[in-house]
């Protein structure tokens, strides 16, 4: 892990999200760690490192490359159908035990999470996604925050092409780095993990910046999606879910809320998985609270109705999926319900456009990366 280090440490340049303090101390501002950074030290996140009065941030790479359905973010009212080109790199600011992405997000933290990187260029990554018919370029897989200066380098680019662009996040931000990306990301996906303040010291943060990013998102005109794995006994209780959908109706009630299924992963393996009902009560709580937009994930076919969008004020069925296909699209072109006129937020384009891809796959065509040497003995 020390090489793995030695080895990311070299593929760097001067971040832009950090002020300078006495005794060549450093203050980054690109999570809501904000960490002082002694010299010759890293961030919590690992990856961001002081040298020399300095601050060093992630550059040149990624940790992986895979295309996705839009909806496998969730995103569901951005695009339907549309292929989100997801591109990660190494390092998080938390620790989640549950974490899905593991191998990528917590090296430099767990000796077994190593994962070799590719070398990339963000010319080379949008023309890559322009030819695998991409509508959509995310920063994802890793914590976004941590490596923003690269996703923003990436995403000017993505503008340029005619491509929107996403976050898919812990949320756990500070105004400074979302004045950063205002400019250049058009739809966020925050993980909402719990509404428990000590659950959120658990998984290595605090719950009060991520509210504060999701409000601020929201008002600074981001397209906002919010998802809560569901676990079983960790942030389930009718209480903590009254009070995590009441923060978001009084955020907007047009804010999407995606609860989806937990599943035995990584070091989470006591909570049981998910059931299907117990999504359907989660549901029902966020409906009552006032929210317009709530969906059910990760079971397919398994949730009722709760995969489809429909109109709230007089109920049509606008989007029809099961899983991350959509089998049905009645949105007009200007993202109005057909039957009332009701306008339904979101990024839509004026027409569906087809379903690109029904699962994620990895690009074949690997010939603009190589791999960052990593030594033997890794």
């Amino acid at each position: 892990m020390v090489m793995l280090q030695d080895l990311l440490y070299k593929n760097v340049r001067e971040g832009e999200l950090y002020e300078k303090l006495e005794d060549n101390r450093v203050r980054c501002v690109a999570c809501g760690h904000c960490c002082a950074i002694p010299d010759g030290r890293s961030g919590v996140c690992k990856v961001r490192y002081n040298r020399s009065g300095t601050l060093y941030v992630p550059w040149g790479y990624v940790g992986g490359v895979q295309c996705d359905p839009i909806e496998k973010k969730p995103f569901f009212h951005a695009r339907p159908g549309a292929l989100a080109y997801s591109f990660g790199m190494l390092g998080c600011d938390l620790h989640c035990g549950y974490c899905q992405n593991w191998v990528t997000s917590q090296a430099l933290r767990d000796p077994a999470a190593i994962v070799p990187p590719l070398q990339v260029t963000p010319e080379e990554s949008v023309r890559e996604a322009l030819q695998l018919g991409a509508k959509v370029v995310v920063s994802t897989y890793n914590e976004p925050l941590i490596t923003a200066e690269w996703a923003v380098a990436i995403f000017k680019e993505a503008r340029e092409a005619g491509l929107l662009t996403a976050f898919v996040s812990n949320g756990n931000g500070t105004p400074q780095v979302l004045e950063y990306l205002r400019p250049w990301v058009d739809l966020y996906k925050v993980d909402l993990k719990s509404f428990d303040d000590r659950r959120y010291r658990q998984l290595g943060g605090r719950l009060q910046p991520i509210l504060d990013t999701i409000d601020r998102l929201h008002e600074a005109g981001f397209w906002v999606e919010i998802v809560t794995l569901l676990i079983p006994g960790f942030n389930d209780s009718q209480d903590e879910l009254k009070r995590l959908v009441s923060f978001l109706a009084s955020v907007s009630p047009d804010i999407p809320w995606h609860v989806t299924a937990f599943h035995k992963d990584y070091k989470m393996t006591g909570p049981e998985n998910t059931q299907p009902e117990m999504l359907m009560r989660a549901a029902a709580i966020g409906k009552r609270a006032g929210l317009h937009y709530v969906y059910a994930g990760n079971l397919p076919g398994m949730v009722g109705d709760l995969e489809n969008t429909r109109c709230p004020n007089c109920n049509e069925l606008l989007i029809e999926r099961h899983g991350y296909l959509i089998t049905g699209y009645r949105l007009a072109s200007t993202g109005c319900c057909p039957s009332c006129g009701t306008g339904i937020p979101g990024r839509w384009a004026t027409s569906f456009e087809g379903q690109a891809s029904a699962r994620p796959f990895i690009p074949t065509a690997r010939a603009r990366s190589s791999l960052l040497h990593l030594p033997e003995t890794l």
